[in-house]
């Protein structure tokens, strides 16, 4: 039997409306015309409406799908479980309501074959659809994020959509600081400096990143609030860098 290809995986908090819609049925369709192995594993986040019913359902039917079941603890400790439980050679997470699409794989997936070891998604400033407050926010966020941990050369570490091989993607989470110590949290929590120190740290460790241009739609959601999340954002950039001068991160050999 061939080896497991890729894991994906999918955080979900309160999610219900998305997978009524039917985004786990596309994810599905089009996994099933892949000719390699793959599983994916959706981590709900101690949702409070129905997803994880929907999600055991669906499983139920989709024996390729499996649920992890998280106590609420916020984006960023939902998928760092999914990634610890994955079995395959590559592992990308991706959000369940699809703004870029699962087939959007495809243009990441070759630069892990030609060597990449972290292969993300990129809306390379084209945010069509979102309104023009985050779209500014997004700008000056980046800008701090270059000036303050020197992450040149990424224009885009926001985009939920991101692939690893599975040996790298474990030597970078198992360093985490920021994101690194999971806590019960109330209500949603975006953690938008979980990508950043996630980025930061295999720039750390030496391996090589490569950022793709993927499409992208703007999904409303009432989960994002653009000052409250860059503000968080903020903060999180000045403890990594805080973190990095303190030698904080107990960076081993890269595998």
């Amino acid at each position: 039997m061939k080896q497991l290809y890729l894991s994906i995986i999918i955080p979900a908090y309160n999610e219900e409306k998305n997978i009524r819609l039917g985004a786990l049925d596309k994810v599905a369709r089009y996994l099933d015309t892949k000719d390699y192995r793959w599983e994916v594993i959706i981590v709900d986040d101690g949702s409070t409406d129905g997803t994880k019913a929907l999600i055991e359902e669906f499983t139920r039917r989709n024996p390729h799908f499996r649920i992890l079941k998280n106590p609420h603890q916020g984006k960023a400790a939902t998928v760092m479980a999914g990634i610890f439980a994955a079995l395959g050679d590559i592992v990308l997470f991706t959000d369940l309501d699809q703004a870029t699409p699962i087939g959007e794989s495809e243009k990441l997936l070759p630069w892990i074959e030609k060597g990449y070891d972290v292969v993300i998604g990129s809306r390379q400033g084209k945010r069509e659809g979102a309104p023009l407050l985050r779209r500014f926010m997004a700008r000056g966020f980046m800008s701090l994020r270059t000036v303050l941990l020197g992450l040149k050369g990424i224009s885009d570490t926001q985009c939920g959509f991101k692939a690893f091989r599975r040996t790298v993607a474990h030597a970078i989470f198992k360093n985490l600081s920021v994101y690194g110590e999971q806590k019960a949290v109330s209500g949603a929590m975006v953690t938008a400096g979980f990508d950043i120190e996630v980025l930061f740290l295999a720039k750390m460790l030496g391996y090589k990143i490569r950022e793709v241009p993927v499409e992208w739609h703007y999904v409303e959601t009432r989960r994002v609030n653009p000052i409250s999340d860059t503000w968080q954002g903020l903060n999180d950039i000045i403890h990594i860098r805080i973190n990095a001068w303190k030698g904080v991160y107990n960076l081993g050999a890269n595998p």
